[in-house]
């Protein structure tokens, strides 16, 4: 059960990343064709206003599609839209934890407006500037690498059904999710942001879209693979 709950809430900070995304394609003006919770094929879906709503089979993930024709018309649109539109999920993944917070306090010392509103939010900035303290160890130390799998054990083993515990971890999940999407590699959102950015300063570089993502996907599958490896490592032995 306590695996089921890690698992569920892997989910759901998931969802939260790919609303993020879809709400500021809204507030742009940027029409969506398919927003999907999950990978590869439809396991159940709904159409509303234009959009389809997905359930897909591979529950790890999601995307938001942009109603587009094909990639020369996804590159028309406005560079500011396009950035602040990968923005929408990491800053989604980063209002998680400000609302965790709130709870925390309020269960741990009443309710206040200081503890609900005021704190959460320098608790939030100080558990980013932490993560983001720690990257280098990400590259320095990836024998500490985990995959979904490792993620789901230890959140299971940490979390269990206490509120609290579940509320710490999804602070910590969700600002993983945030900061790693951050990271300037494609087709994270972060090395998407840095390759519409230097399309701006150079028409001429839109051609290294391709490969680079191309390449990204390649070390990303690569990572994952070494993660999950690694996770059966420790805990299938």
């Amino acid at each position: 059960m306590d695996y089921l709950i890690a698992g569920w809430l892997v989910g759901l900070l998931i969802l939260f990343h790919e609303l993020g995304h879809f709400l500021v394609a809204r507030w742009v003006r940027m029409p969506v064709a398919r927003f999907s919770i999950g990978l590869g094929p439809r396991l159940w879906g709904i159409k509303r206003g234009g959009t389809e709503y997905r359930l897909s089979w591979i529950p790890i993930g999601g995307y938001v599609l942009p109603e587009i024709a094909d990639e020369t018309e996804f590159f028309r649109i406005p560079v500011g839209r396009r950035i602040l539109f990968a923005l929408g999920g990491p800053l989604a993944n980063i209002l998680v934890p400000v609302f965790c917070f709130s709870l925390l306090n309020s269960l741990s010392s009443g309710f206040s407006f200081t503890g609900a509103f005021v704190m959460p939010v320098s608790q939030t900035l100080d558990r980013v500037l932490e993560f983001v303290a720690a990257i280098p160890l990400f590259f320095s130390r990836p024998d500490q690498l985990s995959g979904i799998v490792g993620i789901v054990v230890q959140g299971g083993q940490f979390a269990g059904t206490d509120v609290a515990r579940l509320l710490n971890f999804s602070i910590v999940l969700s600002l993983n999710l945030a900061i790693l999407n951050l990271l300037p590699v494609p087709p994270l959102d972060g090395g998407k942001i840095c390759l519409y950015v230097l399309e701006k300063l150079h028409p001429g570089l839109l051609r290294l879209h391709a490969p680079l993502a191309l390449a990204g996907w390649l070390f990303i599958i690569g990572l994952m693979a070494y993660a999950t490896m690694l996770d059966f490592g420790r805990f299938m032995a």
